[in-house]
């Protein structure tokens, strides 16, 4: 059957029109280094948007994480707590500086990091807890910031998957003291690599600026305080190029109409299968009423690791390319050796084996009945 029809591919990258022109504009201006006018423009964009004290463009979610690993001062002994249940670059951006990755449970619901086990977790040399806002969907961040509160530790959110999501008003990446944020090309707003690191604290920001610069203090003398720069402090180039920053910022102009649309997608998928719900073929994502999400991603959990991968076998004879992730990192082979779990791991472990994705990407609309209709074929 696949051969007589168009794959639906899992993701398909979204382009909104604008991005040649400004990536022309950013050419004739004469200026392809990082931090040039186009960065800038992002960043005020990122920083108003999410209500950060400052927003600085990296050329990757991990660069930004890596920065605030270098921020917080992290040095070999010291130990992080975070999910396992997370892309690799939550855990490898501390354990670059010597860290130990301590792996917490997520809650069954909304697979974030479970906020009521993070405390039995922490230890004298706990110096960060990394919550991941999966899916778009917020952790409970009250409870975590309070508990980082009362033991003196900082957060760092990965709010890769969580651009213009919230959290009780507040949007993801500004509640902790830092907040990192992924524009790659499976992401929402993309410019095929990129991220930015939002900085909360204003005694930070200073700092933040010269490590991205290599150690130097470039921005403080391009904006005229110091008549030259220098080395004065470790840092290493986190700036992505002014022609990748142009690309962005057409996409941060239409992120809204993006999420909008990618909503109406996710809610077409939710309401179609809330009845193999109800008759417990599988579980729909689960958002919280204080929660207002991104629709960066839609996924179901199947009853176990055998229907998942008949499931993903099925769609793929029917042309629709369906994926599952993540492999948790407790369960790795580095993660198992240098990192640690904090308690049972059963949510973790049970959830990654069930959780499979359905293509969700602006421009699926004419499609996205067929990849309804094949899920329902499936269950059948």
């Amino acid at each position: 059957m696949e051969s007589d029809l168009e794959r639906i591919p899992f993701n398909r990258p979204h382009l909104v029109g604008t991005e040649l022109k400004f990536i022309g504009e950013a050419a004739s201006l004469g200026r392809l280094a990082g931090d040039g006018d186009f960065t800038k423009r992002c960043s005020r964009l990122l920083a108003e948007k999410t209500q950060s004290a400052a927003a600085l463009l990296t050329h990757s979610c991990t660069a930004a994480l890596e920065m605030a690993a270098v921020l917080l001062d992290i040095r070999p002994g010291d130990e992080i707590i975070m999910p396992s249940y997370t892309f690799v670059s939550t855990a490898n951006a501390f354990v670059l500086r010597g860290a130990t990755p301590v792996f917490v449970d997520i809650r069954p619901d909304t697979l974030n990091l479970d906020e009521e086990r993070i405390e039995g977790a922490i230890s004298a040399r706990t110096k960060a807890i990394v919550p991941v806002h999966y899916a778009g969907v917020s952790c409970e961040m009250d409870r975590i910031m309070s508990v980082a509160v009362k033991h003196g530790v900082h957060v760092v959110e990965d709010a890769a998957q969580g651009i213009f999501s919230s959290y009780k008003g507040k949007p993801l990446g500004s509640i902790g003291q830092f907040g990192a944020l992924s524009f790659h090309e499976t992401k929402n707003v993309i410019c095929g690599e990129g991220g930015a690191l939002l900085v909360n604290e204003q005694s930070f920001i200073q700092r933040a600026e010269i490590i991205r610069e290599k150690g130097t203090n470039r921005s403080r003398f391009f904006r005229g305080e110091i008549d030259k720069y220098t080395w004065v402090d470790i840092g290493s180039s986190y700036l992505p190029g002014e022609l990748v920053s142009a690309f962005l910022y057409a996409q941060l102009l239409a992120g809204e109409g993006i999420t909008h649309e990618r909503m109406q997608l996710w809610l077409r998928y939710h309401e179609a299968f809330k009845l193999l719900e109800f008759n417990g073929c599988l579980r729909r994502p689960y958002v919280p009423d204080i929660c207002v999400h991104n629709a960066h991603m839609y996924y179901v959990l199947l009853k176990s690791v055998d229907a998942r991968d008949r499931f993903i076998s099925f769609m793929s004879t029917r042309g629709i390319h369906c994926v599952f992730h993540y492999v948790p990192l407790h369960s790795s082979e580095y993660g198992s050796r240098y990192g640690r779990i904090a308690g049972p791991m059963s949510n973790t472990d049970d959830c990654a084996d069930r959780l499979v994705r359905l293509p969700l990407w602006v421009g699926l609309e004419s499609m996205q009945g067929r990849v309804i209709d094949s899920v329902l074929e499936f269950f059948a």
